[in-house]
């Protein structure tokens, strides 16, 4: 089966070549990432390459580290009620937007009414639910009352749509951001560049230490392997996986893994027949071959697992084994969906997404035994973005690492879930009582149990089918120092230098 997969994958392959002439750099890092992005609005974006403007340019009240822990951003400290209902946060003083004014309560408390408002379409409107009122007593205090108690409010803060905004600036966000972090937007030509330059007024002291930030957006991987070998590039965010061994072999290339919580998988779109039988979900499911997937889309570099709780962390259910293919057991549920022959479906995969388009291929495969017969299409990542995410039935898609496992699961799996909505259109009751009760629990035992109970719950009817989580992987040259991967996969470049 696995040559198969990779014999597929070779019929598909598509040669790429590209000629880059080398460039100096003097403190400005030259960054290659693959796709456009669609906006600078922090609060609306939904790609990894607007991601790392969002860290780039704005701050958060607080900051995720990626191991699970939390730590001061705009706020310098919080503290919650015994009911963990009430939060308060405390301000830094003296923070200034880009502009020259000063960061104000009153601007943590626009920041967040925005993103609760549906209208403005931010992905992130689901964690915010929670917020019963938003108080700001002087302009260094914000004041947040819950709903429900919620253990993990100031982690919320972390994620990346949640960036705090000028209030005076919404209208024109979109084109010419302006934040507080560590580097000041100087303009965006789509399909070319986007250049920053260091922030003089950041509120950390010493930091940024690059003077420049230019993110050349080059869809093609072999350009970006390239540039990075000629020194036209200094550093490839998210390197694709199959550079990984030519890249080791560069002795003036470092490359930098890390796990992460970052998933690939097949979106079935429970509003369309035939997904919206569980037993066809299901059958699919069980005919992955889960480590194969690994090793066909990811080149080892990942890890099988049931949902996007990965297998390193404390949440995931070990007594819930990683399947095998059943290919007698899914032809069975097929029959009784009505479907003893298979079907024919279309399967979207975008193109630009390496593991996606890997896994949509070894997944046409993999579903032939039990007569699903996949038309494969192949659709440029932009196109993809506005006409297939969120409106095909059956098509490939994933999701980067999220602060919490909270956010990691109830956007996606909750039935009024921002995610679940614009994906797969998944109801399950037990399941949304399950990830309620997580929200409030209050201890990490009743968490702990309850998130078991969420993937076993998961696994007999799921929304989709999740693989696996995927290592982040960048790539830059020698001379580049004070870098490291972050498992959120955006790019931390405060303490980066070019030597």
């Amino acid at each position: 089966m696995k040559k198969r997969i990779i014999g597929a994958l070779g019929a598909a392959a598509v040669s790429l070549a590209a000629l880059m002439a080398p460039a100096m750099a003097d403190g400005n890092l030259r960054v290659a990432i693959p796709a456009n992005l669609n906006t600078l609005d922090a609060a609306k974006t939904k790609l990894g390459e607007e991601y790392i403007m969002n860290f780039l340019v704005f701050s958060g009240l607080t900051e995720v580290d990626g191991k699970g822990g939390v730590k001061p951003d705009l706020a310098e400290s919080w503290t919650k009620s015994d009911d963990q209902k009430t939060w308060t946060f405390k301000l830094r003083p003296g923070v200034k937007f880009h502009d020259g004014r000063l960061l104000e309560a009153e601007d943590v408390k626009a920041t967040i009414q925005r993103i609760q408002d549906k209208a403005t379409g931010s992905t992130a409107r689901v964690n915010f639910d929670i917020v019963e009122s938003i108080e700001t007593p002087d302009k260094q205090t914000v004041v947040f009352k819950l709903k429900i108690p919620y253990s993990g409010f100031a982690e919320l803060f972390g994620d990346r749509q949640v960036r705090i905004l000028p209030r005076d600036k919404f209208d024109t966000v979109a084109t010419s951001p302006v934040g507080t972090g560590p580097f000041i937007f100087k303009s965006f030509t789509p399909g070319d560049r986007v250049e920053l330059v260091k922030n003089p007024d950041y509120f950390v002291a010493g930091e940024p230490k690059l003077d420049a930030i230019t993110l050349r957006i080059m869809p093609e991987s072999a350009a970006q392997i390239a540039a990075l070998e000629t020194g036209d590039i200094d550093l490839v965010w998210n390197l694709p996986l199959e550079s990984i061994d030519q890249m080791k072999k560069n002795p003036d290339v470092v490359v930098d893994s890390t796990p992460t919580s970052t998933w690939d998988g097949l979106i079935m779109n429970a509003a369309q027949k035939p997904f919206d039988d569980k037993r066809v979900r299901r059958a699919i499911l069980m005919t992955l071959d889960k480590p194969a997937l690994v090793e066909v889309a990811l080149y080892g570099q990942g890890t099988p697992t049931h949902t996007m709780i990965p297998p390193s962390h404390p949440y995931f259910n070990k007594d819930l084994p990683i399947s095998t293919p059943d290919i007698e057991g899914a032809k069975k549920l097929l029959a009784e969906a009505g479907y003893p022959n298979g079907f024919e479906a279309t399967l979207y995969v975008p193109v630009g997404r390496p593991t996606r388009e890997r896994l949509g291929i070894a997944a046409k495969e993999l579903l032939a035994p039990i007569g699903i017969k996949v038309d494969l299409q192949r659709v440029p990542w932009d196109k993809f973005v506005k006409e297939i995410e969120g409106k095909a039935a059956f098509y490939t898609d994933g999701f980067f690492s999220r602060p919490t496992i909270d956010t990691s699961i109830y956007p996606f799996f909750h039935s009024t879930g921002s995610w679940n909505t614009q994906l797969w259109n998944y109801k399950n009751p037990e399941i949304d009582k399950v990830l309620d009760d997580a929200r409030a629990a209050k201890t990490e035992e009743e968490r702990a149990a309850l998130y078991n109970k969420f993937q076993a719950l998961a696994e007999d009817d799921p929304a989709g089918a999740i693989p696996y989580v995927l290592n982040h992987v960048n790539a830059y040259r020698k001379n580049v120092k004070g870098f490291s991967s972050s498992p959120m996969m955006w790019l931390d470049l405060r303490e980066t230098t070019i030597q």
